[in-house]
């Protein structure tokens, strides 16, 4: 039987737990600091055995998971050196790849291979995980040259089973496209608010007034400061990259409307919507007015036609419906869009009856 460890038994750590149990059928121990989750997961049957203090518990995995913050990984791993079989695979979930798999690379006998599932919720911790958190989600791997494919292509397989999408990159590539399409949104989402609050005058205006668009492009300035410090520490070099390109787009924008060129300006905005919106389950443009739902459901055949179908009969008209793949800072699996509140509201009542985790 398959044996796997997992470190870190929060929302990632505790639905890897849940799909390994409940989809695969392994053997499934546990490490963490925090002893409730340990118990809930050993009372439901989800893991056989853990431990709070000793690492010794993993010994005989073939496959470790560390889903913990990313500047504890690596002390992890050192610690776990002493005890893991030969084979053992050790991978993790953080957000950041390049000085991880480095590090790891310094270990010529370890099989190290980097992980990023791209799902997650605002809710934290055991309690909020699920066995369908990753299905249908992105999950980058970036293994270590040391790794034999053959080993690599294992692991590759063990994610597809628990319904994930495999996609393999460089350590470096990661961090640099992790920078351009979350961390560097997260940044201007936050320089946004930052200026409206500087801006604001003492009757606080702009703060009464801010919504629509503004408060759609800024709801990720809500993310934990804690969480951002340390990604922005972690991936400084990247993120660098990706300002510096940004200041060199504000600047070219800057220059076309100093000099009123009115073409420029048009071309910058229609070049923009054309790339947004050949992005699959979005909307047609960030601050269009919209009427969204998201749903969490597994992954089974009819799921998606069950809710359209369910919908329709009903006189609901839908507008857009899709899996959300890369959902990392977004709750909910399935996004549906409306074009009223009216058909929303009455789609939430709908989707209630049938017992669908929604969130609005």
């Amino acid at each position: 039987m398959l044996k796997i460890g997992v470190i870190g038994l929060g929302l990632i750590g505790g639905s890897l737990a849940k799909a390994f149990k409940l989809k695969l059928g392994a053997e499934v121990v546990a490490f963490s600091r925090s002893e409730e989750p340990l118990l809930s997961a050993f009372n439901e049957n989800i893991i056989t055995d853990y431990s709070t203090l000793d690492l010794q518990i993993l010994s005989d995995c073939d496959y470790i998971f560390i889903c913990t913050p990313v500047d504890k990984i690596t002390e992890y791993v050192d610690s776990l050196l002493p005890y893991i079989k030969k084979e053992c695979v050790v991978t993790d979930c953080g957000s950041t790849k390049n000085k991880i798999c480095k590090k790891m690379e310094e270990y010529k006998n370890l099989y190290f291979i980097g992980g990023h599932p791209m799902a997650g919720s605002e809710k934290i911790g055991y309690s909020a995980s699920t066995e369908y958190l990753l299905e249908n989600a992105y999950y980058i791997l970036t293994p270590n040259s040391t790794v034999p494919e053959s080993t690599v292509e294992k692991f590759t397989d063990i994610i597809k089973k628990i319904g994930a999408i495999p996609v393999r990159l460089s350590p470096d590539y990661h961090d640099y496209a992790i920078a351009a399409i979350s961390h560097i949104p997260h940044i201007t989402a936050a320089s946004l608010v930052n200026t409206v609050k500087e801006l604001d005058g003492k009757k606080g205006y702009m703060h009464s007034l801010a919504a629509g668009g503004f408060k759609d492009i800024t709801r990720i300035a809500s993310g934990s400061p804690e969480m951002w410090n340390g990604i922005c520490k972690e991936n400084k070099d990247e993120i660098l990259k990706v300002i510096k390109s940004l200041k060199i787009t504000i600047n070219e924008f800057e220059d076309y409307l100093n000099n009123n060129n009115e073409q420029k300006i048009y071309d910058f905005f229609e070049k923009a919507k054309n790339y947004r919106d050949s992005f699959s389950n979005r909307n047609k443009s960030i601050i269009s007015k919209t009427y969204d739902i998201f749903l969490n459901v597994r992954d089974k055949p009819g799921i998606i036609a069950t809710v359209s179908t369910h919908l329709s009969v009903n006189n609901i008209n839908i507008k857009n419906i899709g899996i959300i793949n890369n959902r990392e800072f977004e709750d909910g699996i399935l996004q549906i869009s409306f074009d009223s509140e009216e058909e929303k509201q009455k789609s939430i009542k709908l989707l209630n009856e049938l017992n669908f985790e929604i969130f609005k």
